[in-house]
């Protein structure tokens, strides 16, 4: 198995957690989060020890730099972005709904909601980890075989 595919199997890995955290509070039954947890870090181990090129050069360590790097530039733009929305829900601004109903403050996401986004959000961080890693490794050439 190829780097970028063990980092898809990664963020897959995630959004199962995450359904299955959904599942597991709504069912109220948390030992099913908590054994599949344990379950996820087993698959990722197994998962990559599979993993063939994970020899380290120059380029290799460039590579991985740059990409993690652009995926904290991105990532923290959309979760400050996502942050401020969840902190004016939380403030029930804008005023205009209260006018017109002011018996009940307006919701546009439930508080539970939010948590779920954010741990969407941190899949979409692995996935543009991915991304970016397979922009820059074309871009340096890391998948050339100009080998002698």
């Amino acid at each position: 198995m190829k780097k970028n595919t063990f980092y898809l199997l990664i963020g897959c890995i995630a959004l199962a957690l995450i359904a299955i955290l959904w599942y597991s509070i709504e069912t109220l039954q948390p030992l099913l989060i908590e054994a599949a947890f344990i379950v996820g870090i087993v698959l990722v181990y197994l998962a990559r020890r599979r993993v063939e090129d994970l020899i380290e050069d120059e380029r290799s360590v460039k590579i991985t730099e740059k990409a993690a790097l652009r995926t904290f530039q991105v990532f923290w733009v959309i979760f400050f972005a996502f942050s401020i929305g969840a902190v004016m829900e939380i403030l029930h601004v804008p005023e205009f709904p209260r006018l017109l109903h002011p018996e009940r403050p307006p919701e546009i996401l439930p508080p539970r909601l939010m948590g779920y986004i954010q741990l969407g959000l941190l899949c979409l961080m692995i996935f543009l980890y991915v991304g970016f890693r397979i922009y820059y490794a074309r871009k340096y050439g890391e998948w050339e075989t100009d080998e002698e």
